[in-house]
């Protein structure tokens, strides 16, 4: 006679139903842990202080230390050797997306318009853009980022910044950490590391689409820096200088990264 314990099947389908189980559990607990742990980082961060307005500002506390901190770690690894990608002309917009206008709304006087440049010395040169024209041209064709999050592939002309560095005796000035701009009626300005402003990228450009800058993409020129998001990529530049100590810049005031590196 056939012993019945013997002879019976274990229940295949309950023992895989409880591991199932006990695996949803295990990952609805960790989902329910991380997002308690979540919102409570994101509680502090928003209940935490403002930073004392200065160069920068309107950015929590903890938010720009870490900011900042990012900064650091990307310049140490910046290298005048990491080229952004390039495209051919033909796959460049035809038509330029155009964000604001700050600083470059007001009316422009082309005629009487001068780069002004403060050397180390105190020297103030007065550049024109026929003399900025005569030096060796580059162009440009890349893909233009906004903090925003759209890009565009953009086609630019100009001359490279380390050119125009060289041609005016400006290489004491480089030795300095930063480049400040500002646009002539001093309503828009951008703080630059100085690796990134002598970038082989770096153009302060006078053509978009081999014609003349158009006032809305800041004629008579403008800085296209293809390192940087565009926040930095000032548009109708009225003034550079140099500095060791961070200029001060238009959207780090109003809580952005200072850095705002790609």
């Amino acid at each position: 006679m056939s012993n019945p314990e013997k002879n019976k099947q274990p229940d295949t389908g309950a023992a895989v139903q409880k591991q199932i189980n006990r695996r949803n559990f295990i990952s609805f607990g960790t989902f329910a842990v991380l997002g308690v742990a979540a919102f409570g980082g994101w509680k502090s961060l928003y209940n935490s202080a403002i930073e004392t307005t200065g160069i920068t500002g309107g950015a929590h506390k903890p938010l720009r230390r870490a900011l900042n901190k990012s900064e650091l770690f990307f310049r140490n690894f910046f290298s005048n050797n990491h080229l952004v990608k390039t495209y051919p002309k033909s796959m460049a917009a035809k038509k330029v997306r155009q964000n604001t206008s700050i600083g470059a709304d007001s009316k422009l006087d082309a005629d009487n318009w001068r780069l002004q440049v403060k050397k180390l010395s105190g020297e103030l040169l007065a550049i024109t853009l026929d003399e900025i024209k005569a030096l060796p041209k580059t162009e440009l064709i890349f893909d233009f980022k906004c903090v925003e999050g759209w890009d565009q592939i953009q086609h630019w002309g100009g001359v490279r910044f380390v050119d125009f560095v060289e041609h005016f005796g400006l290489q004491p000035e480089t030795r300095l950490n930063y480049v400040g701009m500002e646009t002539p009626d001093k309503g828009y300005y951008i703080g630059l590391d100085m690796d990134s402003a002598m970038h082989p990228q770096t153009i302060l450009a006078y053509e978009m689409n081999d014609m003349p800058l158009p006032v809305g993409h800041g004629a008579p020129l403008r800085l296209i820096i293809p390192v940087k998001y565009g926040i930095k990529n000032l548009k109708r530049i009225g003034s550079i200088n140099f500095s060791n100590h961070r200029p001060h810049d238009y959207w780090a005031e109003q809580g952005y990264d200072y850095y705002s590196g790609l």
